[in-house]
């Protein structure tokens, strides 16, 4: 399937687990993918490090508003922005500080605000103008769980965002979804909770799959929705 042939897309947090097959699944799909690395040791394991329309940008912190409007610019016109992005915390709601909760909020919803905004404006760029964004927020945006007061506010605020900007933007013909992932099958998760039947999460290539449909130009209808990834979890 070649339905990124000569497509643009960034893909924020690409170089994690998630990130990693969502980069994968795109550039099989024809995509020519640029992808913001802050951690530069990130790329030691980056399978797709060597690859032809992998395009590797060094030192961008996505909580920077500059960087972020830098980063954009060089990538240049716009088919997609997938923003997977973010961070991880959890704490009883006693045990949560104030700098902990602005963590929170900056890695992800910052983050997520930042790349919509330049994302847009990349993709008004590109004749015609329009586009694919998804957002990732997580399962507690929609199920609670106790201890994660920050994460959930910070994911509920990307959850918000995805809607807000779907109506926005909708006769732009810029869509704006969300998937919604449970937790997720990767070695650090496994490592983090040993014990429990990984058959049941929702696969890293599985995930990748879902927001590649959302992001693609065969998607003429789906917007403004927070799509649930949860496999048999």
């Amino acid at each position: 399937m070649n339905d990124y042939a000569g497509l643009q897309v960034v893909v924020t947090g690409g170089t994690g687990a998630l990130g990693s097959a969502v980069v994968g699944e795109f550039v099989a799909r024809g995509a020519t993918c640029h992808v913001p690395v802050f951690h530069t040791q990130e790329l030691d394991n980056f399978p797709h490090r060597q690859h032809a329309r992998v395009v590797l940008y060094p030192g961008v912190d996505l909580e920077d508003e500059r960087a972020v409007m830098s980063f954009y610019e060089k990538a240049g016109a716009l088919w997609a922005s997938i923003h997977v992005a973010g961070g991880f915390a959890m704490s009883p709601l006693l045990d949560t500080s104030l700098e902990q909760f602005r963590r929170m909020m900056d890695l992800n919803a910052t983050s997520c605000f930042l790349c919509c905004r330049e994302a847009v404006r990349r993709m008004r760029s590109r004749p015609p103008s329009e586009g694919r964004i998804v957002n990732v927020a997580a399962r507690p945006v929609l199920v609670p769980s106790p201890g994660m007061v920050a994460y959930a506010a910070a994911k509920s605020a990307v959850a918000a965002m995805t809607l807000a900007l779907a109506e926005e933007l909708a006769e732009q013909g810029i869509w704006v979804n969300a998937v919604v992932p449970s937790i997720i099958d990767t070695p650090m998760n496994r490592a983090a909770m040993p014990g429990v039947d990984f058959d049941a999460w929702p696969k890293t290539q599985e995930v990748a799959a879902t927001i590649a449909f959302l992001a693609s130009p065969m998607n003429r209808a789906t917007r403004g929705a927070l799509v649930p990834v949860y496999g048999r979890s």
